[in-house]
């Protein structure tokens, strides 16, 4: 999505109040919606990334999720496939199963509710260069490690917190 993009603008229970380019919703800290996509293998391992520099969000962080904003009309489960098929760079993928959603807020501006997804994908992946700098499918006791070594996005990490109550729950 470019920065004209249109995006929904959303009240802390996820009701549409306004809609706003996307350079704007950024620029003013609107909150908006956006999907993640954790996506593992055949084998169970985790895709994980590192965005490009020229990422408007979080530049040159990892991140074990894939997705993004949803537009303005989208619904979660639209944008998730879309989403995950466009930074995989794969076509076919099965429909992302929805898990839970929350409102990501990190006190400083940033703020948006984020439904959570999850997808296997058996298919060979060719992530968008200006999405993806590095990726692979790590195994998830490495990506635990990982989480001390690396500088996550900050909502991947709040997402993979979030994800690991619901499954111990579950």
């Amino acid at each position: 999505m470019s920065a004209d993009e249109m995006l929904d603008i959303v009240d802390e229970h996820d009701r549409v109040v306004a809609r706003s380019p996307r350079g704007e919703a950024y620029a003013k800290g609107l909150r908006h919606r956006c999907v993640f996509i954790q996506v593992r293998d055949a084998e169970g391992r985790i895709f994980v990334h590192r965005r490009t520099p020229t990422k408007l969000v979080f530049p040159s962080l990892y991140d074990m999720f894939v997705g993004g904003v949803v537009g303005a009309g989208e619904p979660y489960d639209e944008a998730a496939l879309r989403e995950a098929e466009e930074e995989l760079g794969v076509s076919g993928l099965p429909r992302p199963e929805y898990l839970f959603k929350f409102l990501y807020d990190d006190g400083a501006g940033r703020s948006w509710w984020s439904a959570v997804y999850e997808v296997r994908c058996a298919l060979p992946v060719r992530p968008q260069a200006e999405e993806v700098a590095w990726y692979d499918f790590l195994p998830e006791d490495e990506v635990e490690r990982r989480l001390r070594d690396w500088e996550w996005v900050p909502d991947g990490l709040a997402a993979y917190e979030r994800l690991r109550a619901y499954r111990t729950r579950g």
